[in-house]
């Protein structure tokens, strides 16, 4: 898939209309950098801009901090891919490492894991309409070299898809001692707005690296893929698009307006008693998406899958970062099967807690 990135270059060599698409967690929306002008998506977007001034490009940033590859596959469409992108450029490096809740997954199960839902991701964008060029960012965490990279450069191998790594460009340098981790990352994760140039630095690299490769056909078909590859289609159900039963809970009526207005469209249960029913035909996975909140305390509900396994749903989040989108994954199937879901609330604090959000359904 490099002639694809070929293909793009060429396209921008001739002065055409581009959109250049970033796909991914925090690092791509831009924490930390001094301004939304300084990530390293959009010094990406504004190196395009100014080396082929003949061409007009479109900038689309889907970051969403503290999101990894599952929630990635599923806002695909709508975060990137119904803007037609040209090339697109993806990272879950980092958010891929903190593995899936519910599932407790470790070890090899959570690289299997991660590498079917990253499969997917890959798939749904190469197989978009608009045929878009592929890049992947592998960054690392600077602290203690933390990456998914491994697992995700063996799906971009299959594909022929190309990369840039960090473990082997910036994190080296950080660790030979050229930089010291304060020169590019105040909490060993997050770049600063320096650490954010020095990856588009490399994105850039490559790029350039690429344009320099003779051509080739671009193949007309995917390979098969490597996984069992359950995600590709996976979708989010909310408000939109989803008719529970209520039982308590109510709809939230205020109108999403913008990517990173996360908490709209969901559902809202604020008692102890509080309920709502999903009956969900035909799927084979299913994570629930719900807050968890930094003002405690927080509203607790259990969940219950075809009545008999359950889990509880703590609204309450450890940390102090923010609000957090939490992904717990539920069921993975091989098979499509009916399955029904319910979730109360078990835990209001006498009606003094946050109340329980639930943003979203994931299933595929």
């Amino acid at each position: 898939m490099i002639q694809r990135l070929k293909s793009f270059l060429a396209r921008a060599e001739k002065g055409e209309e581009l959109t250049v698409a970033f796909l991914g967690g925090s690092i791509t929306q831009g924490s930390l950098a001094s301004t939304p002008e300084t990530c390293y998506a959009y010094r990406v977007y504004e190196w395009f801009r100014n080396t082929y001034p003949q061409s007009a490009f479109h900038y689309v940033n889907g970051g969403i901090g503290g999101t990894n590859s599952h929630y990635g596959v599923s806002r695909a469409v709508t975060d990137v891919l119904m803007y037609q992108p040209d090339l697109c450029i993806i990272d879950f490096s980092v958010n891929d490492v903190t593995g899936s809740e519910g599932f407790d997954l470790t070890g090899a199960a959570q690289d299997d894991f991660f590498a079917e839902t990253y499969e997917g991701t890959i798939r749904r964008l190469l197989a978009w309409p608009s045929a878009p060029a592929v890049l992947l960012l592998c960054n690392i965490q600077y602290s203690d070299g933390m990456t998914m990279e491994d697992t995700h450069v063996r799906i971009a191998k299959h594909y022929g898809i190309p990369y840039t790594s960090i473990r082997d460009s910036i994190y080296r340098d950080l660790k030979s001692g050229h930089y010291a981790l304060s020169d590019i990352s105040p909490d060993g994760l997050h770049p600063n707005t320096h650490g954010h140039a020095l990856i588009a630095e490399e994105i850039i690299r490559k790029v350039q690296e690429i344009a320099q490769m003779p051509s080739a056909p671009i193949p007309d078909t995917l390979p098969d893929p490597v996984t069992l590859n359950r995600f590709e289609d996976a979708e989010r159900l909310t408000i939109r698009n989803a008719c529970p039963r209520l039982e308590g809970f109510h709809a939230d009526t205020r109108e999403k307006t913008k990517l990173l207005d996360h908490f709209k469209n969901g559902w809202i249960g604020r008692r102890t008693g509080d309920a709502i029913h999903f009956d969900l035909p035909d799927i084979r996975t299913l994570a629930v998406q719900y807050r968890k909140g930094i003002h405690h305390p927080a509203c607790v509900a259990r969940l219950t899958l075809d009545g008999a396994k359950t889990l509880v749903l703590d609204g309450n989040f450890e940390e102090d970062w923010g609000d957090c989108l939490y992904l717990d994954d539920i069921l993975h199937d091989t098979v499509p099967g009916h399955h029904t879901l319910d979730i109360e609330v078990t835990g209001d604090s006498d009606g003094n807690a946050l109340p329980f959000y639930l943003m979203s359904l994931i299933v595929s």
